[in-house]
Parts: structure tokens; sequence; C-alpha cells
């Protein structure tokens, strides 16, 4: 496996993308700017959860951030794969402690492509994972939507006078949001991820966004619209990312006074020409 860098570029319409629980549930947003803030944790639970839904926890492509799971009890499947009892502190010795390691990256593919801290009660380690991605940012300010509503239903005996309870829900018109990554192969070496690994990273993030409906996220109100994947020839990279990234221009198609409402409001054009030798660029989606 070679060097990997990667701009995934998706929209928002009518939706809440990534609620913030410190304000609300509203929308995240940068508060110096008014851009859409999403972060790269918002990200990774979409992957996991579509790897989830296609593997249905098969073998080797079983997820270890999930709801409702006790993560000591998935890190005794290590000790009892390697014949050892649960532990605070790894075995002394380096051949068991790494037995106990890759176990879990065998087995979970979160772990192999993200990487995870399992130094809790039952202690398998720590795991820096070859796949990274940054917070993803709009294009431009969004507008936060709020809208009140009403629950037929009330909780409580002493509210039934009340005969229903009201609410508030937030969505935002429309974002054009940019997230970054990269793979980095020598880790991908220590973690067990391939190139199999890779395909289906790719093949996530340009699907996520097909199961992950919601209330806040209606069908067709999130989708994947470009994924620019910049391929190195070299492990250790032939240029650096920044300059990668530069090549992609995103700018307004329209009057950039008006406030953008849909993917064609905006230009998306790859520089090739000047990109850099040992580096071929590749779209995704």
């Amino acid at each position: 496996m070679t060097r990997y860098d990667f701009m995934f570029v998706f929209d928002a319409k009518n939706a809440n993308p990534n609620g913030d629980p410190d304000a609300g549930n509203m929308p995240r947003i940068d508060p110096e700017t008014g851009k859409g803030v999403i972060t790269d944790v918002c990200l990774k639970r979409k992957i996991r959860n579509y790897v989830q839904l296609k593997y249905q926890d098969g073998v080797n492509h079983r997820i270890y951030f999930k709801d409702a799971v006790v993560l000591n009890n998935l890190n005794k499947e290590a000790y009892d794969a390697a014949g050892l009892s649960p532990a605070k502190e790894l075995p002394k010795e380096l051949k068991k402690a790494r037995e106990l390691t890759a176990f879990m990256c065998r087995n979970f593919y979160d772990i192999r492509t993200f990487g995870a801290v399992m130094t809790t009660d039952v202690n398998c380690g720590q795991v820096r994972g070859p796949v990274q991605l940054s917070f993803a940012n709009s294009l431009d300010p969004i507008f936060i939507a709020e809208h009140a509503i009403t629950r037929s239903s009330v909780t409580n005996e002493k509210d039934v006078a009340k005969v229903r309870t009201m609410g508030r829900k937030y969505t935002i018109p429309y974002g054009l949001y940019v997230a970054y990554g990269f793979v980095n192969p020598r880790l991908a070496a220590e973690t067990g991820f391939n190139e199999d690994d890779l395909a289906l990273l790719w093949e996530a993030l340009g699907k996520a966004f097909e199961f992950d409906q919601s209330a806040a996220r209606p069908a067709g109100s999130m989708a994947a619209r470009k994924l620019i994947v910049f391929k190195h020839e070299s492990e250790l990279g032939n240029a650096p990312s920044h300059k990668l990234f530069e090549l992609v221009r995103i700018a307004r198609a329209n009057d950039p006074k008006a406030p953008p409402r849909a993917f064609e409001d905006y230009t998306v054009a790859i520089d090739r020409e000047h990109c850099p030798k040992g580096v071929t660029i590749e779209e995704l989606v």
C-alpha cells in the first residue's frame, strides 16, 4: 500500500447534519465565521455504521465502537484467544502483548482503520490508526432555522391538562461541506489495514449517507458529491497534502451574495495540469 490524501465533498439540505449537544442539538457552527462544522467523529460513525450494516459483524469486519457494547468484554476475547487471564497491564513479554493488540486489529475493522485506545481494566494496548479525517467545514456561512413543533402526547400526568407539549428542532437550508483525510501506509502495515479495507473505506464514504436517514436527516437530505483521491507513488509521499488540496477549487457558480441552496450553485475544478510528479488524481464519486 502507498500513501493517499483525499477530499470528501458532501452537502446537507433541510437537515441537521451534526447536532451540538452543548447547544440544544443545534447544527454545529464556527462562531467566528458562521460556517457549518461537522466533527471527524460524526463522519467516522457513519463509516462504522455502514460497515456494520454491510457485514453484520462478520469475520474481520466487526465494529468495536458501537451502541450498547461493553468494551472490556470485547477486550477479554483477545485474552481468551491468547490463553491469558484479563489484566489491567499488558503482559511484560512483548510477543504476548503484541498478540493481544493484533487480535483486536484483525477482528475489528474500525480499530485497524482509525485506531483505538484499549487501556482500560482489560488492557489490549493502543493503536494509532492509518486513516484519519479532519473536521468538515462548509464553504459558506450556514443559516440555522429553528422550527417550533408540537407533540399531541404528554410525558407526565401533571401535564394532561395541557393536551400537548411544545418542542423545537433545527435544520439548515443548505450547506456544502469539505473534509480532508489521509492514509498512512506505514501505520497500515502495523494494523493490517489492506487494499480491501481501503476499497471498503471509499465505498463507505460514497454510500454512508444512503443508510443514515433519520428525522434530522431525511432521505436525500445529505449526499456525497465528490471523493477526490490523491495517490502517491511513494510510501512517504511525493507532495505535501496542502499543495494537493489546493489543486481543487470550489467556487460559487452564481451570485456569491445569494444564499446557496443546491450543489449546482457551486463549481468544482481540479487543476490536473499542475499535479506534482508521482501523484495521480482519482475521482471516486
